[in-house]
């Protein structure tokens, strides 16, 4: 499974198709801008929902649930990527995010 860490992805810019498969009230109070919600308690039947060309990077709070999506993705031949430490170490790199 392909990682990269928030500050990698912090460097791609806002190009970067971020994914964010934490429950909606997680999203709610923080994410990263321009990241999309779906969870991962729907996120077999929100498949249509992410794009099916270029690298998705997959987000959740710590890594272990975007994981898992990032390895679903892959069997279905997405190119993906999991965001190692999630929003937790995107918050304590002092990146920027959203509230509320």
């Amino acid at each position: 499974m392909k990682s990269i860490s928030v500050q990698e992805l912090a460097g791609l810019g806002q190009d970067a198709e971020i994914v964010d498969v934490r429950e909606d009230d997680e999203f709610a109070a923080v994410r990263v801008a321009g990241s999309r919600s779906i969870p991962l308690s729907r996120f077999v039947q929100s498949l249509a929902d992410i794009p099916a060309t270029g690298t998705v990077y997959l987000m959740c709070a710590a890594g272990g649930r975007s994981a898992q999506a990032t390895a679903y993705l892959e069997d279905q031949g997405y190119d993906a990527v999991n965001v190692t430490g999630g929003i937790n170490e995107w918050q304590r790199g002092g990146l920027p995010v959203d509230h509320g």
